[in-house]
């Protein structure tokens, strides 16, 4: 169980912060910026749902996303180094990755195929999710290069997750525009 009783502990204004397992690293170290842009990732989904609450479907699977996005920010914050953490540390598994899935296919199959890419916008449920759906991009893009550093590892179901989240936002986002009735499309060339 987590216990906050002490909001600032003045421990960082050095610059640094403390990983899960205690090491502290750079506040401007990779590892943190991937968590880091995993909780705006959140943040992000905390502000959609504000416009989701009359979508029970979406705005469910939101609420476990955003209980799944601490799990990936823990994931993160507890790099594999080889030495014995005395506890077992909470990381992202296949079930997660599986149950993202079966979310985008029940949301998709309400769905027409798509016949030119969407632009962000339509209603304001699916503006804010298809923010929530950039950061995610952003969060899976320094989860890569992080995992692409000899030095550092990161568990390869924590990168499909965040992978699946991105296609379940856009997913969302259609639905939210009335099953994509109401997306705005890309008229390629249209401003020549």
């Amino acid at each position: 169980m987590v216990k906050l009783n002490k909001i600032y502990t003045k421990t960082g204004d050095d610059g640094t912060t403390g990983l899960a397992a205690g090491p502290r690293r750079m506040k401007s170290d990779l590892r943190v910026d991937a968590y880091g842009v995993v909780d705006e990732t959140n943040a992000c989904i905390g502000l959609a749902r504000l416009s989701t609450a009359d979508m029970p479907e979406i705005d469910g699977v939101l609420a476990e996303v955003q209980n799944g996005l601490f799990d990936l920010g823990a994931d993160l914050a507890t790099p594999e180094t080889g030495e014995p953490l005395g506890y077992e540390p909470l990381r992202i598994t296949e079930h997660q990755v599986e149950t993202l899935e079966a979310a985008i296919d029940r949301l998709n199959a309400r769905l027409e195929p798509l016949k030119s890419f969407v632009l962000p916008g339509g209603s304001p449920a699916s503006a804010a999710l298809h923010l929530a759906r950039t950061v995610s991009r952003r969060a899976e893009r320094l989860m890569v290069e992080l995992a692409a550093r000899d030095d550092e590892k990161v568990n390869p179901a924590a990168i499909r997750y965040i992978n699946r989240l991105s296609d379940l936002l856009f997913v969302a986002a259609r639905v939210a525009n009335k099953d994509g009735t109401e997306d705005v499309l890309w008229v390629p060339g249209k401003n020549r």
